[in-house]
């Protein structure tokens, strides 16, 4: 399956005075779906960084159409978009309890060697494991 579901709780620190969530904290939400997307799939990225492999974000783009409140059960969708060489991209939107459509984003991630500091194309399970998205 492409796409994963999650849900996360607005947490207050997680907002300002007016219990709306500050922009920069949408990220992490996002980036908790991108990690869970993996665990449904059997990955775990513990194992992949403890193998020598990380995937940070080089680029993304956040679309706000409405605001998330203190203590909303938020639900994250993460959905896999394609995958060419070192890169790899998802879709991602975030949910109120009332499914409403709060945020979209895209993200570009690049699987970089921690040995060499480079670009690297994936290892064979997670290349496999795409394959089975297309």
């Amino acid at each position: 399956m492409k796409d994963h579901q999650i849900e996360v709780r607005v947490r207050y620190s997680e907002t300002d005075q007016m219990g709306v969530v500050y922009h920069g904290n949408y990220i992490p939400y996002f980036e908790i779906g991108r990690v869970e997307w993996l665990r449904n799939k059997g990955i775990s990225y513990k194992s992949m960084e403890e193998s020598g492999i990380a995937l940070p974000i080089v680029s993304m783009n956040i679309n706000y159409k409405k605001s998330a409140r203190y203590d909303e059960l938020l639900t994250v969708h993460t959905t896999f978009k394609s995958q060419t060489s070192v890169k790899i991209e998802f879709d991602c939107a975030i949910y109120n309890e009332s499914d409403e459509l709060l945020t979209t984003a895209q993200f570009i991630l690049v699987f970089i060697s921690l040995k060499t500091g480079r670009p690297t194309v994936p290892p064979d399970y997670i290349l496999d494991l795409l394959k089975t998205m297309e």
